[in-house]
């Protein structure tokens, strides 16, 4: 009697919300997206959301992953897309609370500030290729860390989770990698979908965030060499692919108590 081979693995299915508000800079985040997953995931499927310009959502039941990528405006703020986001992340870890979620620069800050978090403004903003330090739970998560206890990392942000959300701990100190205690929720402030390629499209930002004049050769080569620097987004990426297939679980807290409503 012959045996029915197994049916083979189902793709992973990846909802991606791009959040910049009317940004000419979308099409290229998009494909940076698609650059760093094709390369350790190649039968990923992506989906690309617009909340900001299109008013854009996933229908949750449909992905294996949520990322709240980055965006151009303050996380902050409270214009009427951003609060239906926020909505929407309700909803999302409410009514789905075994989906796995990601979030990405503002994502992760967003997140912090959904769950009861504090957002501020840095002293000096990143910009470039930075190390960030591991805490011990971060050196467990991320195993090709455990004896370096550093990521290298894609960073374009002057504000900074300045306390986690309700019920998140560090991976990475000064809340760089944050999640929660579910495993549900994974967040970073840098970008491991950036390659250095599309880092450099938002290179102008040092003028204003360092007040680099656009004749100063010798800073822009410092910085072009900074954001050429090399770094761990492939395989930052295929850490959280292998994060999504782990269990979620349980809680002391109740989520509708984590949520700042």
């Amino acid at each position: 009697m012959s045996s029915v081979p197994p049916a083979p693995p189902r793709p992973l299915s990846i909802a991606i919300l791009l959040n910049s508000y009317k940004s000419r800079f979308l099409p290229a985040i998009q494909a940076s997206y698609v650059r760093t997953i094709s390369a350790v995931a190649p039968d990923a499927e992506l989906s690309f959301f617009e909340p900001a310009n299109k008013g854009e959502f996933p229908d949750p039941a449909s992905f294996d992953l949520i990322v709240f990528g980055g965006a151009n405006v303050d996380a902050r703020r409270s214009h009427p897309w951003i609060l239906k986001l926020h909505d929407f992340l309700r909803e999302l870890v409410l009514r789905h609370p075994n989906k796995k979620v990601l979030g990405i620069c503002w994502g992760h800050q967003t997140i912090a500030r959904v769950f009861g978090g504090e957002i501020a403004d840095m002293d000096v903003p990143e910009m470039g290729v930075t190390t960030i330090e591991l805490t011990d739970a971060g050196r467990q998560f991320f195993p090709h860390a455990t004896s370096s206890g550093v990521l290298s990392i894609q960073q374009h942000h002057r504000r900074e989770v300045a306390l986690p959300g309700k019920g998140f701990r560090q991976l990475a100190f000064e809340n760089q990698v944050l999640i929660n205690e579910k495993n549900s929720i994974l967040t970073l402030q840098g970008h491991p979908e950036k390659d250095a390629q599309t880092a450099r499209l938002r290179m102008h930002d040092s003028m204003r965030w360092y007040g680099f004049d656009a004749l100063d050769e010798k800073s822009w080569a410092k910085l072009d060499a900074q954001i050429e620097s090399e770094h761990e987004g492939q395989i930052i990426w295929q850490r959280i692919l292998e994060w999504v297939d782990e269990p979620v679980l349980g809680s002391g807290m109740r989520m509708g108590r984590e949520l700042k409503m």
